[in-house]
């Protein structure tokens, strides 16, 4: 019986959130294995999909530096018992919804929030899923809801801070924009649990047609709220009532770090497959990045009072980043670049002018400008 719907096939939930989960399983400490649904319509998640649905499970492989040691090793992840498609098999997955299902986990991309003006009411009912993440869910919840409404958590854990609450907002503006009626928008706000969740691991390469090479560090913070439900217990789960300065240094470290190379290497037109690795052996270009960081991003911490926690994790960073055994391609960090540096870059300002802060953050601003500008790179 699945116990945990997973939305979005990526190599990055393969090799953390189902690799966790797997783990779990082999302990006794999970709620169950998870069916996937690929939410979109690309020819690379259908083929995962495909790969899914055939026993043995996937391999991933774990290789790098971790606290000085080196770590390789493949491991086959069995969580996954199998794959849907939204497009295909979409009265599956509402049933699978409405039933049995405990928790719901998603990471559907950068633009995985955003509305589509082709949905609309009328997909409450029938065997036709939404276009967009945000009415796929509502749907789906709403099938709950009029089956009875078990309570039900939602753990997203897309890049973006506070995630559940963000996600709940959007669903439930688009129920009271399709007048769905309060009695249901008061059982998605209270009986649903929307919990706030950030991951952290680098997973570099995906293996074909399923699993991926990853780092071994590996982090999924959760903020704690009230009758929420665990997919699983882990080592490497911290449950914490205050999830902001994990995002803090999340954003403000390691992904302001891989944006602001991915800027040098647009702007500077550097090699097609330069990797973070390879990048940061260009002296100048690693100086540059570790002036950003102490010039630009730790003066905000320190006005925080969270200094000492965030060096020491850049110093986690900084051997992630120097990786010798991941081929981290800065051509997939610059995907969606613009609006990456709006996210990564924009709220480091944004706190320093907050906290009264009185330094000029050209490098962050500069890379800003460009963005508003629209200066073309390539």
């Amino acid at each position: 019986m699945t116990a945990i719907l997973q939305f979005g096939t990526s190599r990055f939930l393969q090799a953390h959130v189902d690799l966790f989960i797997g783990e779990a399983l082999a302990g006794g400490a999970a709620l169950g294995p998870v069916t996937v649904v690929q939410t979109t319509d690309s020819a690379d998640s259908a083929k995962r999909i495909a790969a899914f649905n055939q026993p043995g499970g996937y391999p991933v492989r774990i290789r790098g530096l971790l606290d000085g040691v080196v770590v390789d090793r493949v491991q086959t992840v069995a969580s996954v018992q199998r794959g849907l498609s939204a497009q295909r098999d979409w009265a599956q997955v509402r049933e699978l919804a409405a039933g049995p299902v405990q928790v719901m986990i998603s990471n559907t991309g950068d633009r995985g929030y955003e509305l589509s003006p082709d949905d609309h009411p009328g997909l409450l009912e029938g065997d036709v899923a939404p276009r967009s993440f945000p009415a796929k869910l509502l749907v789906l919840l709403h099938g709950r809801y009029l089956r009875g409404g078990a309570p039900v958590t939602l753990l997203p854990c897309e890049l973006v801070a506070g995630n559940g609450t963000v996600l709940r907002e959007c669903v439930l503006q688009l129920a009271r924009d399709w007048g769905l009626g309060l009695a249901f928008a008061n059982w998605l706000a209270g009986a649903c649990v929307w919990v706030n969740s950030l991951v952290d691991r680098i997973v570099s390469e995906p293996i074909d047609p399923v699993g991926a090479v990853a780092e071994p560090y590996a982090l999924w913070a959760i903020e704690a709220q009230p009758e929420m439900q665990l997919p699983c217990a882990h080592a490497q789960i911290v449950v914490t009532d205050r999830l902001e300065p994990y995002e803090r240094r999340k954003l403000f470290l390691l992904n302001l770090g891989h944006s602001f190379l991915a800027e040098c290497w647009l702007r500077e037109e550097r090699p097609e497959g330069e990797t973070v690795l390879q990048a940061l052996s260009d002296p100048r270009l690693g100086a540059e990045l570790e002036a950003l960081w102490e010039e630009e991003v730790l003066p905000v911490f320190r006005a925080l009072g969270e200094e000492e926690a965030s060096r020491a994790y850049l110093d986690q960073v900084r051997e992630r980043f120097g990786n010798p055994y991941l081929a981290h391609r800065l051509a997939d960090i610059a995907k969606n670049h613009e609006e990456k540096k709006l996210r990564r870059f924009q709220p480091v300002l944004a706190l320093a002018r907050e906290l009264g802060l009185n330094i000029p953050q050209a490098r962050l601003r500069k890379a800003l400008e460009r963005a508003a500008t629209g200066v073309p790179v390539k």
